[in-house]
């Protein structure tokens, strides 16, 4: 005790770092793909978008070719994904967060090589990439 009082800012170095390299494992997600990284799973082929978004959202604007099963329906929908399980499959929703909970079910089903859109369609907007209506 007389020793972490003594040394007490080398002790919270320590325990400030240790937790800085359990926070990616404690992330609540799966795998991420940036934008640019998206974009190049895409233009390489054998890939799969899918939009968890609402049916409302996803008219109003989603990233072309993809296939929409809204979150709420993945779990009895995801049946509909077994061609693609060999693919690489990329999860898009509006921010990112319906996407971590995706991507979870999606691995525990079986899909190995998924990633969440990092920033959702947000993100893939504020690139200036194109969607489709």
């Amino acid at each position: 005790m007389k020793f972490i009082l003594d040394h007490i800012f080398i002790v919270s170095i320590v325990i400030l770092s240790g937790g800085a390299l359990l926070l990616p494992a404690l992330r609540p997600g799966g795998k991420r793909a940036s934008v640019l990284q998206a974009t190049q799973l895409i233009n390489r082929g054998k890939t799969t978008i899918l939009d968890v978004r609402q049916p409302a959202e996803f008219a109003n604007g989603h990233v072309r070719d993809a296939k929409n099963i809204p979150l709420a329906d993945l779990s009895s929908r995801i049946g509909e994904l077994d061609k693609s399980k060999t693919r690489t499959l990329i999860v898009v929703c509006q921010q990112g967060a319906r996407g971590d909970k995706a991507v979870k079910q999606l691995q525990a089903a079986g899909f190995e090589d998924v990633f969440n859109l990092d920033g959702g369609l947000a993100a893939w907007q504020a690139a200036g990439l194109p969607v489709s209506k």
